[in-house]
């Protein structure tokens, strides 16, 4: 383990009661300055009858990405959730749209450093270290994904190496060639790039990549799909989670402890049932509620991710952290959960299952309606050298052990499946 893995070793060691303190304090602040200059917070919180102060944040309304994208629809381009005029914001950038329309946010100066120092803190706590070299396998478009990454790494003593407008092949050889020791992307796309260098004669496990930092997809915090990109790199292997309309909020510690922590300084996070809107207890599987401090401009309050979360019931970490851990990570979304007769199924159950096997490179699912009643089928991609016909009943078998259910499986030919840089999209309704 790195001897110094904190960013901030106050701020990350505090005892609860001193850290929440903090955060009503942020909270407050930012409540004086957002009631009085956002239009947004303005009309949704006075005008709805609340006269809102840090001590009952449990008392306001739930934010969803829904009324944001309705008030940028209403007030275009940027929507009324803007706490500046309008040239104090220097980066703009929006949502996937994975899930709907995409949704613009913009970044003043004091954001957008806050957004590199909670990078600075996810280096810190996977063990970087000056001289890393890091390759951010990123086609730095307008989705915000490693962005922050990018441009806090120079500010760490990080080499950053960009690897924007390349292709899969290119970028393996500009690893090697300039012995990247750090390597940025999406889950999908490590275990792609895995596939890659298999054909082109490059031994990943022996190469200069230590450490592996993901982001987009739940799939690092999944231990078949963690296994496999760390075995097949030969690096220890970190899940990250933010949003562009949150923030880089979530990193995983060098104890590994089965979970990723969410950066407390700058965040207040619940969990609730999704369904009646209370509290969920430590252990309990819930949806995460983020409240962004440190995002004055762009605030979000009780901000509905629809990440489906556990909180740890430990309240500090091995690592010595006292945040709050989110374990397994990310477990599922709320609107991706398919109901097959009667049993609810999520995609990382899924891919917790099928990543489970070493000769599996890629798959997707198709749900369809046929009798009023959903109806799932998996298309199952396998190295060539695999025995098709074996593995198909080997992987049915295991799906209605696991989930109780008969589901469809295709063994489709190598290569057929489509293979993602950002966020994959292995489910469809047809």
């Amino acid at each position: 383990m790195n001897e110094n893995p904190f960013c901030d070793p106050l701020g990350e060691t505090m005892v609860r009661a001193s850290l929440e303190a903090h955060q009503r304090k942020r909270l407050q602040d930012m409540l004086n300055l957002v009631l009085r200059e956002n239009g947004f917070y303005r009309e949704k919180l006075v005008t709805g009858g609340y006269m809102p102060t840090a001590g009952d944040l449990h008392q306001l309304p739930f934010t969803t990405k829904a009324e944001l994208q309705a008030d940028a629809t209403a007030n275009p381009p940027y929507g009324s959730n803007l706490t500046y005029s309008p040239d104090q914001y220097l980066r703009l950038h929006q949502t996937s749209g994975t899930k709907g329309q995409p949704l613009v946010v913009l970044d003043t100066a004091e954001s957008w450093e806050a957004w590199k120092r909670c990078w600075a803190m996810i280096y810190r706590a996977a063990g970087l270290m000056p001289g890393d070299r890091i390759y951010v396998a990123f086609s730095f478009g307008l989705f915000a994904g490693f962005w922050a990454a990018y441009e806090s790494a120079p500010q760490l003593g990080y080499r950053v190496i960009a690897g924007g407008g390349q292709s899969s092949q290119q970028r393996l050889h500009i690893i090697f060639e300039h012995r990247a020791t750090v390597l940025l992307c999406t889950p999908s796309y490590a275990l792609h790039l895995t596939e890659v260098a298999r054909e082109e004669g490059l031994d990943l496990a022996s190469g200069p990549v230590r450490i592996t930092i993901h982001a987009g997809e739940a799939g690092a915090s999944i231990p078949a799909t963690k296994r496999r990109i760390a075995e097949s790199w030969g690096a220890a292997c970190f899940d990250h989670i933010g949003a562009s309309e949150v923030g880089p909020y979530g990193f995983e510690c060098q104890a590994q402890p089965g979970g990723v922590h969410v950066n407390e300084i700058d965040y207040i996070c619940e969990v609730i049932d999704p369904h009646t809107l209370e509290p969920k207890t430590p252990g309990e599987l819930g949806e995460l509620v983020l409240t962004n401090l440190n995002r004055w401009g762009f605030p979000v309050i009780r901000y509905r991710t629809g990440d489906l979360v556990k909180l740890s019931e430990n309240e500090v970490c091995a690592c010595g952290r006292t945040f709050r851990v989110l374990m397994g990570g990310i477990q599922a979304r709320t609107d991706d959960m398919m109901t097959i007769r009667g049993v609810n199924v999520y995609p990382t159950a899924l891919e917790a299952i099928l990543r489970g096997f070493v000769e599996v490179e890629e798959f997707a699912g198709e749900v369809s309606t046929p009798a009023g009643l959903d109806e799932l089928s998996l298309k199952v991609e396998l190295k060539p050298e695999a025995d098709t016909l074996k593995l198909k009943a080997v992987v049915e078998n295991e799906l209605r052990r696991c989930l109780g259910l008969r589901i469809e499986v295709e063994m489709v030919p190598p290569k057929s499946l489509p293979r993602y840089e950002l966020k994959a999209r292995r489910f469809t309704r047809v």
